[in-house]
């Protein structure tokens, strides 16, 4: 597989470490990428988004869904019932699981339900008002604006 190196994007740009490092995350070959347990991800509108994890033989108080450092953290571990019970065919795997879901800006863990062996987690972007594109009223009168450019030399 090919290498890149992301070190002049390091050396000649201020704040794209970011995506620096999530090119570095995705192009790392580690080989053990993770496959339980299954999971989709959906996109229900514009700005809303589930995960939905296959979690069949889990409880409620067996998961975590946990977000810290922009990161949606869901883990579980199953408590040990089963050391008194003979297993003849064990098919539904419960072994511990953490998996991990970098979130972008401004996207927000909404909820989490589980039904059905389904963990269904609701994500939205929530974009700040400041960053919304926001329309300029164009006026005829240019006093208006001469105006507005004194007010604002004023202040600085």
């Amino acid at each position: 597989m090919r290498t890149f190196d992301f070190a002049p994007l390091y050396r000649s740009s201020v704040g794209f470490d970011q995506i620096a490092n999530m090119m570095d995350r995705v192009l790392t070959n580690d080989g053990a990428t993770p496959s339980y347990p299954p999971y989709n991800i959906e996109k229900l509108e514009d700005d809303a988004y589930r995960i939905s994890i296959a979690v069949a033989g889990f409880s409620d108080s067996d998961l975590s869904v946990e977000v810290r450092e922009k990161a949606l953290i869901v883990s579980a571990r199953k408590a040990d019932e089963d050391e008194d019970k003979t297993y003849l065919h064990r098919g539904i795997a419960t072994r511990a699981f953490e998996r991990r879901f970098h979130l972008a800006d401004h996207v927000h863990v909404i909820g989490a339900a589980h039904a059905n062996g389904m963990l269904h987690i609701e994500l939205e972007r929530q974009v700040p008002e400041a960053l919304k594109p926001r329309q300029i009223e164009i006026s005829s009168d240019v006093k208006a604006i001469e105006k507005d450019v004194v007010d604002a030399k004023s202040v600085n």
